[in-house]
């Protein structure tokens, strides 16, 4: 019996099952009195949600009607007569709390080996409610999926075990095939309907969400938001700027422009200085705290099994590679600083392609760029910062010691098939900041390498002018983090892997 064989036996014993008993199966799905668990990182209610077909009725209704739903189709299956008519932003919200403080085993699933929350596992939770909420204003009749993740950033640290109660709605949507899901992680108020007050909320993020036709998988018009309340207003010209800032950047991206003037100056610079460390006559030699880009990546490959597929049944959900993206950005910083790291925030990240259940996902982490925190008064010249601060390359007139860095994380990532027959896809590019407790620095070599480096080095600029300006709705902190012991170091709790 080949391999390929044995699903279809599976599926076709299960179908031949007396139709009482088939009944009795699906509704007793416990052995014992104990409630179910959920180990796959998503709160119940949100798994329920996303998953709503088990994967061996999925697998048959694929089989039996010849159909592969992943494929793309000539015939729009997307009703032409659809009702287009402007929704409120209160018709999307929605509201989950995650009882934490009252599930000791459904903490389980949120806590890692030191007791600190697993953000991957609240990342996975927070793109599932964006989906919830995204269907709240498309219906059902069309594909919704996770396009971007606009950013993600630790508001006030977590210094106890509590509940946590996710909440959004659509904030902005003009009628095209995307929207702006505004979604915020906070301390769930003791009494229901009650009010969440500001130094509660220790989360905020924006998904941008596009809504396309199930067969033809192209984009198609969603509802627009009516704006109501000044509040709403605020929000909505909030989503529209960031809109019309991505559209900008798209336009003049790296593989659009070259670099500026002043990007280019730096380049030179850099690639001047590796030439006198290189230079036998020259004493100037690579500072140990300063490590090439090319010893700093890492990599993981893993099939994409069922069990963390979206509604649709046959692509794994954004927020499982959210979670996984994560994990490997967080071992990267530690691999590179040796320490460990402290998450400041997801930096604007985007998803390409699809990624097909079985398939094999290919993860890359490289350190793109790395900012020193001053913590004492100093007086550098602009090179400091500019050149990976390399202390050899600044000219200061106190002396002053760095002991912290902000490490930014590119993860790049693909997709092929089980037997490597197709071509890889790109599937999408996650960028992670973390700050650690090091002086410490890499230095792009390549041109691939510059251009990364010139990349991430933009988007901390981006990052620093928000917090600079007041941020509105993603403001970031330096420092902080999520643990519910009641300790705290210097900067605040921290948020580990």
């Amino acid at each position: 019996m080949s391999s390929t064989q044995i699903p279809r036996m599976i599926v076709r014993s299960y179908a031949s099952l007396p139709k009482q008993l088939l009944v009795g199966y699906r509704s007793a799905r416990h052995f014992h009195i104990s409630t179910r668990l959920r180990t796959d990182g998503v709160f119940k209610e949100l798994t329920e949600m996303r998953v709503r077909t088990p994967w061996v009725e999925a697998l048959r209704k694929k089989q039996e009607e010849g159909i592969d739903p992943t494929k793309k189709s000539d015939v729009a299956a997307t009703p032409s007569g659809r009702d287009l008519t402007p929704k409120r932003m209160a018709d999307s919200y929605h509201r989950v709390v995650i009882p934490l403080a009252q599930d000791p085993w459904l903490l389980d699933n949120y806590l890692n080996a030191n007791g600190h929350i697993r953000l991957g596992t609240i990342f996975m939770d927070l793109d599932a409610l964006s989906g919830v909420i995204a269907y709240k204003h498309t219906g059902e009749s069309v594909t919704t999926v996770t396009a971007a993740v606009d950013r993600i950033t630790i508001n006030h640290p977590l210094k106890e075990l509590c509940d946590l109660e996710l909440s959004g709605q659509v904030t902005f949507a003009t009628g095209r095939s995307s929207m702006e899901v505004s979604i915020q992680v906070a301390k769930a108020p003791k009494e229901a309907g009650a009010p969440v007050h500001p130094e509660d909320v220790l989360m905020t993020c924006a998904f941008t969400m596009v809504s396309l036709d199930p067969s033809t998988k192209r984009p198609v018009a969603i509802c627009p938001v009516k704006v109501e309340s000044e509040e709403e207003k605020r929000l909505f010209a909030l989503g529209e700027k960031n809109y019309n800032t991505k559209e900008d950047r798209a336009k003049t991206g790296l593989r659009k422009q070259t670099p500026n003037d002043e990007e280019s100056d730096l380049i030179h610079a850099m690639w001047l200085r590796q030439l006198e460390y290189h230079d036998p006559n020259n004493p100037l030699r690579k500072p140990p705290n300063t490590h090439y880009m090319s010893t700093t990546t890492l990599h993981s490959s893993q099939i994409m099994q069922p069990q963390y597929r979206n509604r649709h049944n046959f692509m794994i959900f954004g927020g499982y590679l959210l979670k996984t993206s994560f994990e490997l950005a967080f071992c990267c910083a530690a691999a590179f600083s040796h320490s460990r790291p402290t998450f400041l925030s997801l930096d604007p990240s985007t998803f390409e392609n699809p990624v097909p259940v079985g398939s094999v996902l290919y993860l890359k982490a490289t350190v793109a760029y790395t900012e020193p925190v001053i913590t004492s008064s100093s007086s550098f010249s602009s090179s400091s910062a500019d050149t990976n601060h390399d202390p050899s390359s600044a000219t200061t007139t106190t002396t002053t010691t760095t002991t912290t860095t902000r490490v930014q994380i590119r993860i790049d990532s693909k997709v092929r098939d089980v037997e490597h027959g197709s071509s890889t896809k790109p599937t999408g590019q996650f960028n992670y900041t973390f700050l650690v407790e090091r002086d410490i620095g890499v230095a792009p070599q390549t041109y691939e390498e510059f251009m990364i480096w010139v990349d991430a080095r933009r988007r901390a600029e981006r990052v620093r002018g928000s917090i600079d300006g007041g941020g509105g709705r993603m403001a970031a902190g330096d420092g902080g983090g999520m643990k519910w012991s009641g300790k705290d170091d210097a900067r605040g709790v921290r948020v580990t892997e």
